[in-house]
C-alpha cells in the first residue's frame, strides 16, 4: 500500500509571524493584567506600618470592573490603588510627574478606604470620627504612639479636610459625595499621607483595584523603626518572617454606624 504523504503546510506570512511572536503576547498580557489581575508596587510609606516602600500586592482587576458595572462595592477598610483627582493634582505639583518633559501624567496611589458615599467625617486630635462615632484605628495609631511621632496637632489631625495645598477649604467635618470615595493613609505623622483630607475624595473612575494580598517580597524584618525627624525607615530588625499574607479589613471598620442625618 502507499503511503500519501500530508500536504506541507504554508509558511506563516510575516504579518502572522509578528502576532504570533510579538503582538499577541502584548495583547495577552494587556488584557490580563487590566481586566482579570495585576501586580503593584508599593511606593513610599504613606502606609506604614501595613504596607513597606517596595512591597509588592495583587490586584484583582476583575473586581473593580463589577463594582464600575454596578455589582458589589469597595467596603472601608480597602487597600486602594488609584489615580489622585485630575484637578487637584495639578495644584499639588508631587502628584503630577513628567515622563522625560514630554507629558504629564498622574502617578498611582496606595492609602485606605476609610468613607464611603454618604459618611459623615471628622478628625479630632489624630482620631477619625466615622457617622458621628470614633473609629477604632489602633491598627496604626499604636504603631505610630510607639515610634513617638503620631500627629494629633496639625491641620491633617484636626481637620477633615485641610487648606494647605489649595485644593479644599479647611472643614471640620465632611460628608463624602456619591460616586466617591474618602482614603487616607495609614502613616498617621505630620507630613506622613498626601490623601483625601488634602486633594479630596477619589471617584470610582479613577480607582484601578483594592490590594488584596501581600506577595513580594517573600520574607521581611519583623520590626520596622520610622526616623520622625527624617521622614524615612530608620531600620528593619527583628527576625525573619513570611511575608506573603492577605490584606484583610481593620476589625475597628466593623463598628461604624450606619449612616444617618447629621
Amino acid at each position: 500500500m502507499t503511503r500519501l504523504d500530508k500536504p506541507a503546510k504554508p509558511a506563516p506570512s510575516t504579518l502572522e509571524k509578528l502576532w504570533k511572536e510579538l503582538l499577541e503576547p502584548i495583547v495577552f498580557a494587556v488584557v490580563i493584567t487590566q481586566f482579570v489581575a495585576t501586580l503593584v508596587g508599593v511606593d513610599g510609606n504613606s502606609m506604614l506600618p501595613g504596607l513597606r516602600n517596595r512591597e509588592r500586592v495583587f490586584v484583582p482587576k476583575y473586581e473593580t470592573w463589577l463594582h464600575k458595572a454596578g455589582v458589589g462595592s469597595f467596603q472601608r477598610g480597602d487597600i486602594l490603588i488609584f489615580k489622585p483627582p485630575a484637578e487637584a493634582a495639578q495644584k499639588i505639583g508631587n502628584l503630577n510627574r513628567s515622563f522625560y518633559g514630554l507629558w504629564t501624567y498622574r502617578p498611582f496611589l496606595i492609602k485606605r478606604l476609610i468613607g464611603v458615599p454618604g459618611d459623615r467625617i471628622r478628625i479630632s486630635g489624630g482620631e477619625v470620627y466615622l457617622n458621628g462615632a470614633k473609629l477604632d484605628s489602633s491598627w496604626t495609631t499604636a504603631y505610630w504612639q510607639a515610634q513617638g511621632c503620631w500627629d494629633t496637632g496639625s491641620d491633617l489631625a484636626t481637620q477633615a479636610t485641610s487648606g494647605r495645598a489649595g485644593v479644599l477649604p479647611d472643614q471640620p467635618e465632611f460628608t463624602v459625595p456619591a460616586g466617591t470615595y474618602f482614603v487616607m493613609g495609614d502613616n498617621r505623622t505630620v507630613n506622613g499621607s498626601e490623601d483625601s483630607r488634602m486633594f479630596g475624595p477619589v471617584p470610582l473612575r479613577d480607582i484601578a483595584g483594592r490590594a488584596a494580598a501581600v506577595v513580594w517580597p517573600i520574607m521581611r524584618k519583623s520590626n520596622v523603626k520610622y526616623d520622625c525627624t527624617a521622614e524615612t525607615v530608620s531600620e528593619l530588625s527583628g527576625q525573619n518572617e513570611l511575608n506573603w499574607r492577605v490584606l484583610t479589613r481593620p476589625a475597628g471598620f466593623g463598628a461604624v454606624p450606619a449612616q444617618t442625618a447629621p
